[in-house]
């Protein structure tokens, strides 16, 4: 069942508790999709009664979860598994002030102080022109204290104004502009819910170019004012700032070329065609890895995006220029998965999250050297790949995030060298990024993540070992060589073990004789 005819099913039932001295009603961003016949992924209900009975007889009419969101304000939500990859929310809360309408002009922008009452789904209540706004294509706040009442607001309006492609009005944007020194009293779970949402939608460009021209993005990710300006040498025809944006552009395009259905106009110049050639083979692959939630809505997409702001976060820290004028940053990446790791802690993220992050920033590089290292192409289409151990390496440093880091080294490349760029560079990109995902989605078992032929008992009994990192690293070694295609038996394993061992024991004395 869609969304849309579950959201229907679920006002058929409400329809059973909305009585004459206690209505319910239907409020906010879901009135407003209907009207706009967008998709549908939350309701919203107010009522002036307790939530909780209404909201756990949905959650058990429809096999849903049921949350007390706020206790002391009575909200409740009902969490409905996905159907279509598509899960819904429904959302109850206690009616604020003393009639609809009081509650209605309490809320953010006008185009979502909408609602109907759910016996009367064909009476639009509507105090404050909420669906003229829509029609003209407007972000209207609803009174001139709404955003200074709840500043996380001056995010939403960037975030509706820019996924709906509407225009903030102008009065409103000077509102905007006002409220955003108060951003820093919003919750940083608040601050990144909004944000992300931003970066898991289309247009991230314009809404991170947004952020900055009303000067709320140096206070949400404040260190990306550093990029500005900071000067880059050939191949690189932008400054770090705007080759971060750039970056983020082309992975968008590149997500409308290879993730999910195929969308000719993406492909329209011939970089594009050559990605698409290479590896829209895996389009069905990475749509369903890009749609992998960690938490609850954020999904990946929206960490890449994160990750791809900051993937030069450091060079202007790491920034030397060399006798011959030519700019270097040494150790950016790691030291820009430090930086990363401290914002991403400061937006609440999950460890998993901050470790993911920092992981496609400190790695973000390994897909230029590996492309690189190639031979030169003996034919336009013919096919090379790092070795086998090159790509085990790569995995076994970057796990599931090397999916990532594809797309990420693409859209870096281009941001790099635009229309400069050479095809010879962009094809050796596009092989190895064909071999690690061909690697990762075809042949896992023996390239990425081969079964372990010893385990940390077997070796330590078999050659009188005790434990210690020895062990660990010993193990490892057979696990290159099984993915390197040196290793297929247990036999072989313990020959392999036996001459490591000599190997290592050799070079110990040789170390304490020097």
């Amino acid at each position: 069942m869609r969304n849309v005819e579950r959201s229907q099913a679920i006002l058929e039932r409400l329809r059973e508790f909305s009585l004459p001295e206690r209505p319910i009603y239907m409020v906010g961003g879901a009135v407003r999709d209907q009207l706009l016949q967008r998709p549908l992924h939350d309701l919203d209900f107010v009522l002036s009664g307790s939530t909780r009975p209404v909201a756990r007889a949905i959650a058990d009419a429809f096999d849903g979860g049921f949350y007390v969101l706020d206790a002391e304000r009575d909200t409740s939500r009902v969490v409905l598994p996905p159907t279509n990859g598509s899960r819904l929310v429904v959302d109850f809360a206690v009616m604020r002030g003393q009639s609809l309408e009081e509650d209605l002009r309490s809320r953010d922008f006008t185009l979502n102080a909408l609602a109907y009452e759910v016996n009367e789904p064909g009476r639009l209540i509507d105090p404050l022109g909420g669906l003229a706004d829509l029609q003209a294509g407007v972000v209207r706040a609803c009174s001139s204290a709404s955003l200074e009442s709840d500043p996380v607001r001056v995010l939403r309006a960037v975030r509706l104004a820019v996924s709906m492609q509407f225009r903030i009005d102008p009065g409103t944007l000077h509102l905007v502009r006002t409220a955003v020194p108060l951003l820093g009293r919003v919750s940083p779970e608040r601050q990144r819910d909004e944000l992300f949402r931003m970066l898991a939608g289309r247009r991230v460009t314009q809404a991170v170019q947004i952020l900055d021209h009303v000067g709320a993005l140096g206070v949400v990710l404040p260190e990306l004012a550093g990029l500005k300006g900071v000067r880059q040498s050939v191949p690189h025809v932008w400054d770090v700032w705007e080759h971060t944006l750039a970056v983020i552009g082309h992975l968008e395009r590149l997500f409308d070329a290879l993730v999910g259905d195929y969308d000719e106009d993406a492909v329209a110049d011939l970089i594009s065609g050559l990605a698409v050639l290479r590896l829209g083979r895996y389009r069905t692959q990475l749509e369903r890895h890009f749609a992998l939630e960690g938490q609850p809505d954020r999904p990946e997409r929206a960490l890449l995006f994160f990750a791809a702001l900051y993937h030069d976060i450091a060079k202007p820290a790491a920034r030397s220029v060399k006798p011959s004028g030519r700019v270097r940053f040494i150790g950016h990446a790691d030291q820009g998965a430090v930086i990363t790791a401290e914002r991403a802690r400061a937006l609440a993220l999950s460890g998993d999250e901050v470790e993911r992050s920092a992981g496609m920033v400190r790695h973000h590089m390994r897909i230029h050297h590996l492309a690189e290292a190639l031979p030169p192409a003996a034919a336009e289409d013919g096919r090379r790949a790092p070795s086998r151990r090159a790509l085990y390496r790569f995995f076994r440093d970057t796990g599931s995030a090397g999916v990532d880091l594809c797309l990420l080294a693409l859209a870096d490349t281009r941001a790099t060298y635009e229309v400069t760029l050479p095809q010879s560079v962009w094809l050796a990109e596009l092989d190895v990024c064909r071999a690690l995902l061909e690697a990762y989605w075809e042949n896992s078992d023996a390239v990425v993540s081969p079964p372990r032929l010893l385990n940390g008992n077997e070796v330590m009994k078999a050659f009188h070992l005790k434990p210690g990192p020895q062990v660990g690293e010993l193990l490892e070694a057979v696990r290159e060589g099984q993915a390197a295609g040196e290793i297929t038996s247990r036999e072989e394993a313990f020959d392999f073990a036996r001459r490591w061992l000599e190997g290592h024991e050799e070079q110990h004395e040789i170390e304490e004789e020097g």
